[in-house]
């Protein structure tokens, strides 16, 4: 048993790297059949992809979000081996949240692998549809990133808004391209230490992505969902769900509302939480963690295993 309640966090969109999950597989046996279960269900060498790229087909969404749920939950599987125990809470930063449902009991590996294709699917589409794009504001903080966003949304009637809550300091917004090059000025403006345009042509977690959503809860309403065994804290609520109807109804809106990532850990560390895991590859969540609360412990995976993911 562990001293310290420990809380597994998932990674999300932007963690993927060439070379993931191949010294896992070469390592654990239970990792390995995560990844041989992935080529098999999905009938394409998803493994090879993660081991060997190449980068520009690993970072295509479609092939992402299925690539970084799967060497996630290879790696949850590795963990398990090692440490075995029950976190008291399990969360996942945006496409995180599928593999923290899997560790939960809540989703089956098999059916998230389904799910989180499509997702990538409806957003590409839907960034198609209503193209925009995404930033990063460092430096700011989340109530003022929230009134620059407002002031750009009033002077073109456009979208723009807080679309991660990544941690104080770290804040990303979303919006359609007019409103969200305004809102990047009106951020300057208002003192951050930097406005980064990021490399994504998807205005994802905003209302800019409601046809995805849409369609996106059609797909969650025919996968089965079980109680999870575990809490999830999600996205959407900064709080645990764990009826299933509940968690299809959060997970749509996920695609359309902000990431409450500050939110969801600050309230973890509130129920006791000491240790946090980060089960996937890089350490974004962990490097979070340390902005969020420098009282607990932050570990990857990695670390844990003594093996890279």
């Amino acid at each position: 048993m562990h001293q310290k309640p420990f809380a597994l966090q998932f990674p999300g969109q932007g963690s993927q790297v060439v070379g993931m999950g191949a010294a896992l597989y070469a390592n654990s046996p239970a990792a390995a059949g995560v990844f041989d279960r992935a080529d098999d269900v999905l009938g394409v060498p998803l493994s090879e992809l993660c081991f060997a790229g190449p980068e520009d087909a690993l970072n295509d969404t479609f092939n992402t979000q299925p690539a970084l749920l799967t060497t996630s939950i290879a790696a949850l599987r590795a963990f398990q081996e090692r440490e075995g125990g029950d976190p008291a809470f399990v969360a996942g930063h945006s496409l995180g949240e599928f593999s923290a449902l899997v560790a939960a009991g809540s989703l089956r590996f098999e059916d998230a692998l389904y799910v989180v294709r499509e997702r990538g699917r409806l957003m590409a589409e839907a960034g198609a549809l209503s193209p925009g794009g995404m930033a990063a504001v460092i430096g700011l903080e989340a109530d003022r990133v929230a009134d620059a966003c407002a002031q750009a949304r009033a002077a073109t009637g456009g979208t723009a808004g807080v679309a991660n809550d990544n941690c104080p300091g770290q804040v990303v917004v979303s919006g359609d391209e007019e409103t969200l090059q305004l809102a990047m000025a009106h951020l300057q403006d208002a003192g951050a230490r930097r406005v980064i345009r990021l490399a994504v042509s998807i205005p994802a977690h905003s209302p800019l992505m409601a046809d995805a959503a849409d369609q996106f809860r059609r797909v969650l309403d025919a996968i089965p969902f079980s109680p999870p065994r575990v809490p999830v804290v999600t996205n959407a609520t900064a709080r645990p769900v764990d009826d299933p109807q509940a968690l299809r109804e959060v997970l749509g809106r996920q695609l359309i509302s902000p990431v409450r990532w500050t939110e969801s850990v600050a309230w973890m560390v509130a129920q006791g939480v000491e240790r946090f895991v980060e089960v996937g590859p890089k350490d974004v969540l962990t490097g979070l963690l340390r902005r969020i609360d420098r009282s607990v412990e932050g570990q990857t995976v990695a670390q844990v295993l003594g093996v890279e993911v």
